[in-house]
């Protein structure tokens, strides 16, 4: 079990490589159901691996001028601070037990899960949409409308914040049609912000939890390894094909958490 867990966190960098995001939705069920780590704690070391790997993958990117630095920090301005706030204020004040349905206990990890699994299925949804369509290289360049970038850097702050995952999903799309971003720029932009929202959220929880930083490490070392291995696997493979299997993937796992918390408990 411990091999395949960490062969399991090597797949959240690879696919972080291969199709420029979707890893980060893997790493709270990895920590979870295969190294036993509590969901809350989960999302918190989930925000330093995404944020470490996802800093990797947007050097990598700038270095070949595909992220639009302006348009992270412009970006970043609501989501950082959302996620800063969330992870300071909003996750401590959750109660561990929220209410009783029937015999039913909701508790604040199943709501975790739940929340979670809920988001795991809109990114599966939005990976298999993507695949089955030509996203265009080149659009053209618009003009910023700044109250709807900073109601969607709060949203996806608050996504981030919440469970611990960087909303590369959501925030590719954004930046391609409400940016006018190119697809390639829009994806390493994307890097970039999930890396300042993620680490610096995760700043918010330091006081908050007893971190194992040796088993951190290990992971985020892994995670960051399988980004490059998925850079040089994605030459040589169709990324759409991968990002609709991926896709899939993804939505089983969504669906078997949310029957897992449900029922299973």
């Amino acid at each position: 079990m411990a091999i395949f867990a960490y062969f399991a966190s090597a797949l959240i960098g690879l696919s972080l490589g291969l199709i420029g995001g979707g890893g980060s939705i893997m790493t709270v069920p990895v920590l979870v159901y295969l190294f036993g780590v509590s969901p809350i704690l989960a999302t918190s070391y989930s925000l330093f691996i995404v944020g470490s790997t996802s800093l990797v993958g947007a050097f990598n990117n700038y270095r070949k001028g595909l992220v639009s630095i302006k348009t992270a920090l412009l970006f970043g301005i609501s989501s950082i601070s959302t996620v800063f706030l969330t992870r300071k204020f909003i996750i401590p004040a959750i109660p561990k037990h929220i209410v009783y349905i029937g015999t039913f206990n909701l508790t604040e990890n199943i709501l975790t899960m739940l929340l979670f699994a809920v988001l795991m299925v809109a990114a599966a949804s939005a990976m298999i949409r993507s695949s089955r369509k030509n996203e265009p290289e080149v659009l053209e360049p618009k003009k910023l409308n700044l109250v709807k970038l900073l109601i969607y850097g709060v949203a996806i702050g608050l996504a981030t914040g919440l469970l611990g995952a960087g909303g590369g999903f959501l925030l590719i799309p954004t930046l391609v049609l409400l940016v006018g971003l190119p697809m390639k720029q829009a994806v390493g932009t994307s890097l970039l912000i999930i890396a300042l929202n993620s680490l610096i959220g995760f700043t918010g929880d330091l006081g908050h939890f007893h971190m194992d930083w040796l088993f951190l490490g290990e992971i985020t070392g892994i995670a960051i390894a399988g980004i490059f291995v998925g850079g040089m696997i994605g030459k040589r493979i169709n990324g759409a094909g991968l990002k609709k299997g991926f896709g899939w993937f993804v939505l089983v796992m969504g669906v078997y958490i949310i029957s897992r918390e449900l029922f299973f408990k």
